[in-house]
């Protein structure tokens, strides 16, 4: 399959979740910026979707004022509909940022607006959509997203990174994006992952055989479920399986436009955080991955590692160091804020992609999600078990860190998450 097919399946992938029963201004449009984003790499996907679903919540919140705002520079008339103020500040952001797609966003802002009656509440509220939209754009215009920057290994040395399969000649994917602001906490160091077991320690071994044993193309010892979730979670990556995820939920909660405003806001600042901090700590210390690893287990000085010179992982190794895993990362940072606005469990979720026909995955615990993307990881022989271990601590301090210091409720007691705001 060519590069332009698959990133075509992947976009497709994005519309995961069932229909939102009733309509609701932020649910429908947070789906629609996840279908515009999905044709950008994971890291920039979860950039345009933090920016589209803060302009959302500051213009929301600039009407209904539940909410500390971020930026706290937009204000709203008397009167002003809310649902208008997040259509426009959605619809502005994104074509803004995607002007290809200007003629698909035009027709569903047409749609959107059709629902709210005409007059000076609707105007109003596209006006502060439209003036949080440009506050939030003109705040990211320069946070170090651009210009690309890449990485060449300047030793070959057992454990640095090297090439895979697959990189561009420049060299690793994505170095710049250590140095991108984050949207919720201070710096990407803030939480840097403590460093990967050493090469000769036991925790490496028993990690590398794992892999060996799971993770390679032609491995029989791959269970066909673990075979399922490596393939769908590498076709869909944090911003397509958690927004949808949180659609459900809140659209069973039958949940108020300015909560919902919050909780997405929320969500994909602390998945843009994770990916950020993530690759702050890949790069730090350049852990060679398991492709390469496995290939030159000989060189490792550990006599627990077999070498495999003709190891082949199961899906395409991402082109930018191992430690830890982008995916855990992102993924327990949004796990972390959704138990923090929706409880742990008891949940029905469900998760399908056309890029996989016929499979549908089922969850009732947030927790299932991220197990099954660490195994999708191992399963798919691009991640040791390690590398999924300090990407969940390092994801979950800062969706902890996001939920607990952004966007807080203006009149609250003694913080217990989901169950003390009341609208």
């Amino acid at each position: 399959m060519t590069a332009r097919a698959l990133a075509a399946r992947v976009a497709a992938a994005l519309l995961l979740a069932p229909a939102i029963a009733a309509a609701d201004a932020v649910l429908d449009w947070n789906e629609i910026t996840v279908r515009t984003v999905g044709g950008q790499n994971p890291f920039a996907q979860a950039r345009f979707a933090a920016i589209t679903q803060l302009a959302v919540f500051e213009a929301v919140n600039a009407v209904t004022g539940r909410y500390e705002p971020y930026l706290g520079t937009i204000a709203a008339p008397d009167g002003a509909s809310a649902e208008a103020a997040a259509v426009a500040a959605a619809h502005a952001v994104l074509r803004s940022t995607f002007p290809g797609a200007a003629a698909d966003l035009d027709a569903a802002r047409e749609a959107s607006l059709a629902a709210i009656p005409d007059g000076a509440a609707e105007d109003d509220g596209i006006a502060v959509g439209e003036a949080a939209a440009a506050a939030v754009l003109s705040l990211r215009a320069d946070d170090g997203s651009a210009p690309p920057q890449f990485h060449l290994p300047a030793s070959s040395a057992p454990g640095e990174w090297q090439l895979t399969p697959g990189c561009p000649a420049a060299g690793g994917l994505l170095l710049h994006w250590r140095n991108v602001t984050p949207f919720g906490i201070l710096t990407s160091q803030q939480f840097r992952s403590f460093p990967p077991p050493a090469l000769g320690s036991a925790e490496y071994a028993r990690d590398y055989r794992e892999l060996r044993r799971v993770g390679g193309a032609s491995s029989t010892h791959r269970p066909p479920d673990r075979a399922d979730v490596a393939l769908f979670y590498n076709a869909v990556l944090a911003v397509g399986v958690w927004n949808p995820v949180a659609r459900q939920v809140a659209a069973a909660r039958r949940d108020s436009l300015s909560r919902n405003a919050r909780a997405l806001a929320l969500l994909n600042m602390a998945i843009s955080d994770g990916l950020v901090s993530v690759m702050e700590t890949k790069y730090h210390y350049r852990l060679w991955r398991p492709e390469t690893a496995i290939r030159a287990g000989a060189t490792d000085g550990n006599p627990a590692t077999e070498p495999d010179p003709a190891f082949v992982p199961f899906v395409a190794t991402p082109c930018f160091p191992s430690y830890g895993s982008a995916h855990a990362a992102a993924s327990y940072a949004a796990r972390r804020v959704l138990e923090r606005l929706y409880g742990r469990g008891h949940h029905s979720l469900s998760l399908s992609t056309p890029a996989l026909p016929g499979l549908t995955l089922y969850y009732t615990r947030f927790r299932e999600i991220t197990a099954d993307i660490d195994d999708a990881r191992v399963y798919g022989g691009i991640h040791f078990r390690f590398d999924q271990e300090a990407g969940a601590r390092q994801g979950t301090r800062i969706g902890a860190y996001v939920y607990r210091e952004n966007l807080r409720p203006v009149h609250r007691g003694r913080d217990h998450g989901f169950t003390h705001e009341r609208e």
